[in-house]
C-alpha cells in the first residue's frame, strides 16, 4: 500500500480548513478522551484527537459540567469536538459557542451512539432514520460553523438494524449540505459493539459519495487499518476501542502508513512507564486524587494479557502518584508483550440488542421535522 494522502477537511467557504498528514482520527469516547488521554495519544503520532462528546443543549444553557469537559492541552493544534443534539437551532448555537468561546477548529456530529438512553429519545444512531430532521441539523450546523470557516464532519452507523439502513442517505445528505467528511462505523445500532464490523458497507459508501469517507470498526492493530483502507478505499480510519490501554497504536499507524515494519511490542516495564505518564497527565489536568481515580478504569486495558497477578487489584484502587510508582516498581519489568492478544477486541463488546429502544411510532415516517425531541438532550454530558 502506498502512503495515504493527508486528510483534508474543507469548510464550504474555506478549502483545506484542517489538514493532517496522518488520516487517523481518535474517536470520542465518553469518560476516556479527555485532554490527558488525547495528549498521550498525540505524543505517539499525528492525527486528529477528538474531545469527549458534548451535549449541545448543555453547552447552550451554560452547564458547568459540559463546560469543564471542554479542556484542551496547549499542544493541541487542532481542537476537535464531537457535538450531540436533536434540535437544529440548538446545534447551530452550540457550534458558534464552540468556535467563539473555545477556539474549536473542527466539529464532528454524533449520529451513531447506540446507548438506549439516547435512542429511546430519537437521538444518536437512530436519528438518521428521520431524513428531514437529519438534513436540517446538518445544514444549520454547517452554516453556523462556516461563519468562521470551520469544517463539520459526521459520524454514523449502517442503520438502526438490518431492516432499517440509513447510511447511504446519510452520506448523500451530508455531502449535499457541505459536510467535510463522513465516518461510518460498520455496525448497526442493534449490534452496538458486538459481532464483527461490516467493512463492505464502508466500501459501498465510498462509492456513493464524493466527500472523504473514514472507516471505523474492528481496528485493533495497524495492519487492520491498512487492510481496511485497501479493501474499502476509505480515506482514513477512526480509532476507538483499539487504543484503550494501547496509546502506542498511533505510533504503529504512523509507521505502517510510512511503509515501516516497526511495531511497538512493549515489555511490562514499558507499559508501566506509559501508565505513569498517563497518570501524570491526568493529575495535571484534574488534580492528583481525581486523576488517579479516573485512571483506575484504564488498568484492565493496560495490563490485558500481562502477568500482573495479585497486583492487579491494588492497581485498580490506586489513589496517588507515589502509590502508583511503588506498584509499578513491583512489576516484572522484563515480561514480554503478550502476542496472543494481537488482533483481539478491547473495551466493551456485549451482545446484540434484541430490539433497539425507540420513541413510540418512530417508523411511521422518515421525516421527523415535526417531532418534539427536546427531551432527547440526555443530561448535559453526553451518553
Amino acid at each position: 500500500m502506498t502512503a495515504p494522502e493527508p486528510l483534508r477537511l474543507h469548510a464550504p467557504s474555506r478549502r483545506d480548513a484542517v489538514v493532517v498528514d496522518l488520516p487517523v482520527v481518535l474517536a470520542p469516547m465518553a469518560g476516556v478522551t479527555n485532554a490527558a488521554f488525547r495528549q498521550l495519544c498525540r505524543e505517539q503520532g499525528a492525527g486528529i484527537y477528538v474531545c469527549e462528546m458534548i451535549t449541545s443543549r448543555g453547552l447552550v444553557v451554560g452547564d458547568p459540567k459540559t463546560r469543564d469537559m471542554l479542556t484542551f492541552d496547549p499542544g493541541e493544534k487542532i481542537r476537535s469536538v464531537q457535538l450531540y443534539g436533536v434540535d437544529a437551532d440548538v446545534m447551530a448555537d452550540a457550534a458558534r459557542i464552540l468556535i467563539r468561546d473555545h477556539a474549536v477548529d473542527h466539529i464532528d456530529l454524533n449520529f451513531g451512539c447506540p446507548v438506549p438512553k439516547v435512542t429511546r429519545k430519537g437521538g444518536g444512531g437512530v436519528l438518521p432514520y428521520k431524513r428531514d430532521r437529519l438534513r436540517s441539523i446538518i445544514r444549520e450546523t454547517v452554516r453556523a460553523a462556516d461563519e468562521h470557516g470551520v469544517p463539520v464532519t459526521v459520524k454514523t452507523r449502517i442503520g438502526i438494524d438490518d431492516a432499517h439502513e440509513t447510511f447511504l442517505d446519510a452520506g448523500r445528505i451530508a455531502q449535499e449540505e457541505g459536510v467535510a467528511a463522513i465516518a461510518l462505523h460498520g455496525r448497526t445500532v442493534q449490534q452496538a459493539y458486538s459481532g464483527e464490523a461490516n467493512w463492505s458497507r464502508i466500501a459501498e459508501l465510498v462509492q456513493a459519495v464524493d466527500i472523504p469517507v473514514l472507516g471505523n470498526g474492528d481496528i485493533w492493530e495497524a495492519e487492520d487499518a491498512l487492510r481496511m483502507m485497501a479493501e474499502t478505499g476509505c480515506a482514513g480510519v477512526v480509532i476507538g476501542r483499539g487504543c484503550l490501554g494501547r496509546p502506542w497504536l498511533f505510533g504503529d499507524l504512523a509507521a505502517a502508513f510510512a511503509g515501516e515494519g516497526h511495531r511497538n511490542r512493549p515489555t511490562l516495564g514499558e507499559v508501566g512507564a506509559m501508565l505513569l505518564r498517563h497518570a501524570e497527565l491526568l493529575a495535571g489536568h484534574m488534580g492528583e486524587l481525581h486523576g488517579l481515580t479516573d485512571l483506575r478504569k484504564h488498568m484492565t486495558w493496560y495490563f490485558k494479557g500481562y502477568p500482573v497477578g495479585e497486583l492487579r487489584r491494588q492497581f485498580a484502587m490506586v489513589s496517588s502518584l507515589d502509590e502508583l510508582r511503588g506498584l509499578i516498581a513491583r512489576l516484572d519489568a522484563d515480561a514480554e508483550f503478550p502476542v496472543t492478544e494481537l488482533g483481539t477486541p478491547r473495551g466493551r463488546q456485549g451482545s446484540p440488542r434484541g430490539k433497539v429502544v425507540l420513541p413510540y411510532g418512530w417508523y411511521d415516517d422518515t421525516s421527523g421535522c415535526e417531532l418534539d425531541l427536546s427531551a432527547a438532550e440526555i443530561g448535559v454530558s453526553g451518553g
